[in-house]
C-alpha cells in the first residue's frame, strides 16, 4: 500500500496537484513549422544553434557536415585568425547554421546531417543537448528506424533530420531566408520579432500561428532580409542567397559574398584566404570581381563594374556591366566582423551537459588584436540570456520522484491518483 504521509513536505492534495500539472506537460508537444513540398528542388536555408558546451569550430562544423569557413562566414566572425578553424567556441554561444533544405516526403527538412553515436549518448542527449532541441529524440528514432530507443551502438551513424523552410526564398515579395529558431523559456514572439527586424504578424503569418503565444522548444521560422544571387542554374552556387549582415563563401573558397549592411544588394569580391583560384579579372577590362569605375557625367554617373556570376565547372564566372545612375556610389559598406568569441557571459543556471568523452580543453585567446565593430548587435551572441534561478534546499526525494512521474505518465497517471485518494 502507498504510504500516505506527506511526501517530502507534499501534503496528499499538493500531490495530486503537482502530479496533474506533470501529466499536462507531458501531454503538450512543442509545434515545429512545416513547409509542404512536391518537387525535388532544395533552397539554403539556416538553423538556429546553441553551443552546448565547448567545442572547436571544426567540431560544430562537423556536427552539421559543413565547411568550418562557412559557419564563421555566416556570422560574420572574422576568418583571418590564424588556426582560426581550432578556435574553441564557449558554451551557451548562439550562431546561425547553414544548410540546404529539401524536399524530403513532401515536406521541407534537411536529411544531410549525420551523428556517430559515443558511449555515454541517448536519442534525448542528442535531440535536446547535441542539437540544442532542433530535432526531438522521437524524429532520430523514426527516421534510422530505431525500434528499441534505450540501445544504441556505440558508433552507429544516425541521420539527423532537421527542421527548415524556404518559402520561394521571399517574404513579402523580398528576397529572405529563413532561420529555424528554438524558442528559449523567456522569449516572447516580441521580442523574437524585434530582435530579427521583422513584425509580430509577419511571424504569425509565416508560422501559420492563431495567437502570439510561444513556449520554450516551440521551432519557428523567421525570415531574414537577404541578398539573392542570379547566377545561372548550372552554376554549383546557383540559388546563393545571404542574410543581411552576414558573408558567404563561394567557388572553393575563392569568392566572399556580402549583404549590407544598408542594402540589400549582393556583393561579391575575392576571398581573404590563400588559396588557387582560376581567374577573376573581367574580360576585355583590367577590373577584377568586384571592382567598379564611375565618372560623372552631366546626365548623371557612368559606373562600370566587373561582377561574379558563379561558379560553374571550376570556372568563376565574371560579367562585365556599364549603366547610368543619378549618382555615383559611395564606397561599398560591409557587415561589422568579430572576433571569433571566447567566452559569453551568462546568468543561467541551466549549464549544459559535458559532452561524450570531453576533453575539457579551455577558451583559446585569440592571437591577433580583435575587429571593432560599429553599429548594430554583436552577430553570434546568444539572442537572450537564459533564465535566472537559485539553489533549491528541497530533499533529495523530489527530483527522482519529478523524473518517475515523466517517465511514467501519461500511462500511469490516472493510477497513481487513484492510490493516493
Amino acid at each position: 500500500m502507498l504510504n500516505r504521509k506527506p511526501i517530502c513536505g507534499f501534503s496528499k492534495t499538493q500531490f495530486l496537484f503537482f502530479t496533474l500539472v506533470l501529466a499536462n506537460v507531458v501531454l503538450v508537444s512543442s509545434k515545429s513549422t512545416i513547409e509542404p513540398c512536391s518537387n525535388s528542388d532544395s533552397c539554403n536555408a539556416m538553423l538556429g544553434y546553441t553551443v552546448y558546451t565547448e567545442l572547436k569550430v571544426s567540431e560544430v562544423a562537423s556536427l552539421f557536415q559543413l565547411d568550418p569557413i562557412a559557419i564563421l562566414t555566416a556570422n560574420a566572425i572574422d576568418i583571418s585568425y590564424p588556426d582560426v578553424e581550432n578556435h574553441i567556441l564557449p558554451a551557451q554561444l548562439f550562431l546561425k547554421i547553414p544548410i540546404t533544405c529539401s524536399c524530403v516526403d513532401g515536406i521541407r527538412k534537411s536529411v544531410s546531417t549525420h551523428y556517430k553515436t559515443r558511449p555515454s549518448d541517448t536519442l534525448s542527449s542528442i535531440a535536446d543537448s547535441v542539437y540544442s532541441g532542433l530535432v526531438s529524440a522521437d524524429q532520430i528514432r523514426e527516421a534510422n528506424s530505431i525500434s528499441d530507443p534505450t540501445v544504441l551502438d556505440v558508433g552507429q551513424n544516425l541521420v539527423v533530420p532537421l527542421p527548415c523552410t524556404c518559402f520561394n526564398g521571399t517574404d513579402n515579395s523580398l528576397p529572405a531566408i529563413y532561420l529555424s529558431y528554438v524558442v528559449k523559456p523567456v522569449d516572447s514572439l516580441t521580442a523574437i520579432a524585434a530582435r530579427y527586424t521583422t513584425t509580430i504578424t509577419d511571424l504569425m503569418n509565416v508560422n501559420a500561428m492563431g495567437s502570439t503565444s510561444v513556449k520554450a522548444g516551440d521551432i519557428l521560422a523567421v525570415p531574414l532580409p537577404a541578398c539573392a544571387s542570379n547566377f545561372p542554374k548550372y552554376a554549383s552556387d546557383f540559388g546563393l542567397i545571404v542574410p543581411n549582415g552576414s558573408y558567404a563563401i563561394s567557388a572553393s573558397h575563392c569568392v566572399q559574398c556580402s549583404c549590407g549592411p544598408g542594402s540589400l544588394n549582393l556583393y561579391c569580391m575575392p576571398a581573404s584566404l590563400a588559396v588557387s583560384c582560376s581567374s577573376m579579372q573581367c574580360k576585355n577590362s583590367n577590373l577584377m570581381v568586384g571592382n567598379y569605375t564611375v565618372q560623372q557625367t552631366s546626365a548623371g554617373c557612368n559606373v562600370t563594374s566587373c561582377s561574379y556570376g558563379g561558379f560553374v565547372n571550376g570556372t568563376i564566372v565574371t560579367t562585365l556591366s556599364t549603366f547610368l545612375q543619378p549618382r555615383c556610389p559611395g564606397p561599398q559598406k560591409f557587415p561589422p566582423i568579430i572576433a571569433p568569441p571566447s567566452s559569453v557571459i551568462s546568468d543561467s543556471i541551466f549549464a549544459p551537459s559535458p559532452a561524450p568523452q570531453s576533453d575539457g580543453v579551455g577558451s583559446l585567446t585569440p592571437r591577433s588584436s580583435l575587429v571593432p565593430v560599429t553599429g548594430g548587435s554583436l552577430t553570434g551572441l546568444p539572442p537572450v540570456s537564459g533564465p535566472v534561478g537559485s539553489a533549491s534546499d528541497a530533499c533529495s526525494l523530489v527530483n527522482p520522484l519529478a523524473t518517475f512521474l515523466i517517465a511514467t505518465l501519461p500511462f500511469f497517471s490516472l493510477k497513481l491518483i487513484f492510490a493516493i485518494l
